[in-house]
């Protein structure tokens, strides 16, 4: 944790360290010290500045490792005490690799500009604080090197297509079910609404918690009201092919914010925080960074390694709840990088992700295998038209569809005939209807409305007598208080809604009617929202500096802080300068070029020719060898016979070089 302490004098001392540094030196440090960079500081003490900003310390700290953090720590807390060897006491670096890997943290920080020498004391930069509740007591030792091992760089990318196509169904599943679900959603889908949530989609906590993640950042759903529902581009998205889903979803994934594997409720909001996201394109940079043709051998190696190169980026739990994640969108497989992978870090400027996408996901399947026991597989993921013909009449559950007497009741509540329903699953059979499925379509329509509710708040009528006492005795239809108004007609005390609810819930199949009798076909409105406003990316409007311009801006900085010379003019310019003003100071007439002329005779004792004003409109002209000057008047050997005179300054009207004198 930083903060800015306001200590001007290690700031001062800051700046004049950077001062004894050369060109290449300021440069490095300009290299690592980007953000500080980018401002283009105009000079070495407003280098300083930058230096020691909240933004850019807790930038540079961040990117330090465990060891580096260590003495980090250790030197912030000895503070005028910190000297190399009370830091090497207080870390216990006795032996030759300890002090060897002292060398390397101080060289590291000092490389950043947060520690520097100050003679036989180490200073640390103005504005850092403690890093950790506890001193710590060595230097952490780095893990493990992950070990790497050859591998057929397609194993990868062929391992990734059952998880990438599961997480495509899945999130597919999550947005048709909030259409038709209520899903609470204040702050975020809580524990216990996200449980149901996975006990509804067949899934685990973990993944479902992914799916809500990855609809919402990638603006399937959205909050409204207090609820969870399908964004306007929902509906595009569900409709497109299943390699054009698998891109939505992998371009979204780095994107999350929430923390990995925390315990929180799913966020449905954008967060202020991009710990989340840095970890999981960190992760991905790590794998990413495989050869072609390799791969980790143990996965907690790699984790081990990013936690302690990346400390302030990398917890143990979030990356690897991270790795999972990545593993789980087809991003990461069998310890490599898959081609999707490289994709989504590269961006579409080296291979366009849609493009690859293509190879992680099968084709949208147009027909499914209605089997004898009622249910209904689907190879790979199904397209919007097949999914459409099976939620009719089934139930989707994770890995196909189950078809219930319910299910079937509700197709034909939305006002569908039971020939029109069988010929609609028979387009879309495999190996056409099986006889147990013709025969619970017929069953259910055969009973399908027998009865009617008829909202008079509101009635229930039946054609069966006998089946009318029925309900009017059912023990769990109680609180409808039914009363007879006829033989074929009970008059309930709830709405026409709970009236249907509770029949459906005792068993009975129900229709709805209007007051004239006529079937009323019962669908289920849908809602559509306007995604949030895509967060924007952090940093600023200019480019990051080239090597050849941090190079430049260093040299630039040195050189600005090089003293200069002063410039001392001769002794016979300086007395023309002064001559040349007393000069124009005495003279109206002449022009500047005659003065510093009349100027240079005097110093240097050449000769000129000048003309004296003799009366009103008439001049004498005298060559003239200057020998001094004094309170407006000119003396001055006159040739061809060297007699000495005076002349007034104010009465020469010109003067003129002469050559040959």
């Amino acid at each position: 944790m930083l903060c800015i302490i306001g200590r001007v004098g290690r700031k001062t001392a800051l700046a004049g360290w950077l001062r004894e540094l050369d060109a290449g030196e300021i440069r490095d440090i300009l290299a690592l010290r980007k953000d500080a960079a980018d401002h283009r500081p105009h000079s070495l003490r407003a280098l300083a500045d930058e230096l020691t900003t909240t933004a850019s310390l807790r930038a540079a700290v961040d990117g330090l490792d465990q060891a580096c953090r260590d003495v980090l720590d250790t030197v912030v807390r000895l503070g005028d005490e910190a000297e190399v060897e009370v830091v090497a006491e207080r870390l216990r670096c006795n032996g030759k690799a300890s002090r060897a890997e002292l060398r390397r943290t101080l060289a590291q920080l000092r490389a950043r500009a947060l520690v520097w020498p100050e003679g036989e004391k180490l200073v640390g930069s103005p504005g850092l604080r403690l890093l950790e509740d506890e001193p710590p007591r060595r230097i952490t030792p780095a893990p493990r090197t992950p070990r790497r091992t050859p591998q057929n760089r397609g194993f990868a990318d062929r391992a990734a297509i059952t998880p990438a196509t599961s997480t495509v169904d899945g999130v597919t599943r999550l947005v048709d079910l909030c259409d038709v679900e209520l899903v609470v959603c204040r702050g975020g889908v809580g524990l216990r609404e996200l449980r149901r949530l996975a006990g509804l989609l067949r899934a685990d906590e973990s993944r479902t918690r992914l799916w809500v993640g990855l609809a919402v950042e990638a603006r399937l759903l959205a909050v409204d009201d207090g609820r969870l529902v399908p964004t306007v581009a929902a509906d595009p998205w569900r409709a497109a092919s299943p390699a054009d889903r698998l891109t939505a979803l992998v371009r979204a994934w780095p994107r999350m914010t929430w923390t990995p594997g925390k315990q929180r409720p799913a966020s449905a909001e954008p967060s202020s925080s991009d710990a989340g996201e840095r970890t999981r394109r960190g992760l991905l940079e790590r794998y990413s960074g495989l050869g072609e043709d390799e791969a980790f051998e143990h996965r907690h190696e790699v984790v081990s390694d990013l936690v302690w190169t990346r400390p302030a980026v990398h917890g143990r739990a979030a990356t690897e709840a991270a790795l999972v994640e990545a593993e789980s969108v087809g991003l990461v497989a069998l310890g490599a990088a898959t081609a999707l992978g490289r994709a989504v870090l590269a961006g579409d400027e080296v291979d366009g992700v849609a493009e690859v996408a293509g190879r992680f996901v099968p084709p949208a399947a147009k027909t499914a295998h209605l089997r004898p026991d009622l249910t209904a597989v689907v190879a790979g993921l199904p397209s919007q038209e097949l999914s459409a013909v099976l939620d009719l009449a089934a139930d989707g559950a994770a890995g196909g569809w189950r078809f219930s007497g319910a299910s079937v009741r509700r197709a034909l509540d939305a006002g569908h005939e039971p020939d029109a329903l069988l010929a609609r699953l028979a387009s879309v059979a495999e190996h056409g209807v099986p006889p147990t499925l013709t025969h619970l379509v017929r069953e259910v329509a055969r009973q399908h409305g027998r009865i009617t509710v008829t909202p008079v708040a509101c009635c229930v009528r039946t054609e069966d007598p006998v089946l009318l006492s029925e309900i009017a005795g059912h023990r769990s239809l109680a609180q409808l208080s039914l009363q007879p108004l006829a033989p074929t007609v009970l008059a309930s005390a709830k709405p026409a809604t709970e009236t249907l609810a509770l029949l459906r819930a005792a068993g009975y199949a129900p229709t709805t009617s209007a007051v004239d009798g006529t079937a009323v076909v019962e669908r289920v409105p849908r809602r559509r929202v306007e995604p949030p406003v895509p967060r924007r990316a952090t940093g600023g409007w200019r480019a990051p500096l080239t090597e050849q311009e941090l190079a430049k801006l260093a040299a630039a900085l040195v050189e600005r802080e090089r003293p200069r010379p002063k410039f001392v003019l001769p002794p016979a310019e300086s007395q023309r300068i002064g001559t040349a003003r007393l000069l124009r100071d005495q003279s109206l007439v002449l022009r500047d070029s005659e003065v510093v002329l009349l100027a240079d005779a005097l110093v240097s004792r050449t000769s000129v020719e000048i003309a004296v004003a003799n009366g009103p409109r008439s001049t004498v002209k005298h060559v003239i060898t200057p020998v001094d000057h004094a309170a407006g008047n000119l003396k001055a050997n006159c040739a061809p016979r060297g007699e000495h005179r005076e002349f007034l300054v104010s009465r020469i009207r010109s003067v003129r070089a002469v050559t040959g004198v």
